[in-house]
């Protein structure tokens, strides 16, 4: 007679993938059948329609919230982007104040290349640089009104930030100029909205603000933003998510994060293996930003 009983080897064979599913429901109403959406905070829980979402909201707000600010955490205090490569020399490219917007070709160039300039041409495009700051100021407004250039956008919103390069002093035009480059995904115009936000400078004064567009901008990959999200929790107390944001700002390269992490490391937030591995990447980052040309650029600047 054939056994019934089960080889070890059948034993262990596992159902298939439709018997282990679970069965997906409403959370409002229990339906099984139909179309479910997830919640789009937190992704717990489905529902069949909107009517249903909103008499379960009650029931399910708290642990949704929770969720989402866990969700939000593993985006916020994930590795950022690497930084673009300048694109003439193609090293890695320096912080923004070690960059020059070129106003021909909307381009950033690292001051090294822009600095040993051989003629009087953009090495990118080739077109002839401007002959003074007014012809420089006008190309910017031509790209904006002929690309809608977020560089363009954010640039000038510096210049009538600080009231340099012959534009007078207007937070209010700075404000609505990184707004506009803000919304088309420019992360240096989240880090000047949010200190905009942050001192009322063209707008009213939001801390809430601030820190919103801080941490898109540090999403992106802009270390300015991640340093003053680290400065904004510490000032809150919240010590433990102020080093997480100064310690990946410090990996990047970004030295006034580099010694906050120092400062957490003898008052022991930091731990020495933590603060040997931030110091070795601080020091590899900077080294891929540096070059010969780039310091003799920023010497003779």
């Amino acid at each position: 007679m054939r056994s019934h009983w089960l080889t070890k080897q059948q034993a262990t064979i596992k159902p298939p993938l439709f018997m282990s599913l679970k069965m997906e429901s409403c959370a409002a109403c229990g339906k099984t059948d139909g179309r479910l959406k997830a919640c789009t905070a937190c992704k717990l829980v489905k529902y069949c329609n909107a009517n249903c979402q909103i008499a379960h909201r009650s029931e399910h707000k708290k642990a949704c919230r929770k969720k989402a600010r866990e969700l939000f955490d593993l985006k916020l205090f994930a590795d950022p982007p690497a930084r673009e490569d300048c694109p003439i020399c193609m090293l890695r490219m320096p912080f923004a104040h070690e960059c020059t917007y070129m106003s021909c070709c909307g381009k950033f160039i690292c001051v090294g290349c822009v600095y040993n300039l051989t003629r009087a041409v953009c090495p990118y495009c080739n077109t002839p640089t401007p002959r003074d700051i007014e012809e420089q100021i006008k190309r910017s407004f031509e790209r904006i009104d002929k690309f809608n250039d977020a560089n363009a956008m954010a640039n000038l919103g510096v210049h009538y930030k600080l009231g340099e390069n012959g534009l007078p002093i207007d937070h209010s035009k700075a404000a609505e100029l990184f707004q506009r480059a803000s919304e088309l995904g420019s992360a240096e115009a989240h880090l000047n909205l949010g200190i905009s936000y942050q001192f009322g400078k063209g707008m009213n004064r939001d801390a809430n603000k601030a820190v919103h567009h801080w941490q898109i901008a540090a999403m992106m990959g802009n270390e300015f933003a991640r340093y003053n999200l680290g400065c904004a929790e510490g000032n809150d107390g919240n010590f433990d998510r102020a080093m997480k944001h100064l310690m990946i700002s410090a990996k990047c390269g970004h030295d006034d994060s580099l010694q906050k992490v120092k400062e957490g490391f003898m008052l022991g937030r930091v731990t020495k293996t933590d603060f040997e591995i931030i110091l070795r990447a601080h020091k590899a980052s900077q080294d891929e930003m540096k070059s010969d040309q780039r310091e003799s650029a920023k010497s003779r600047i």
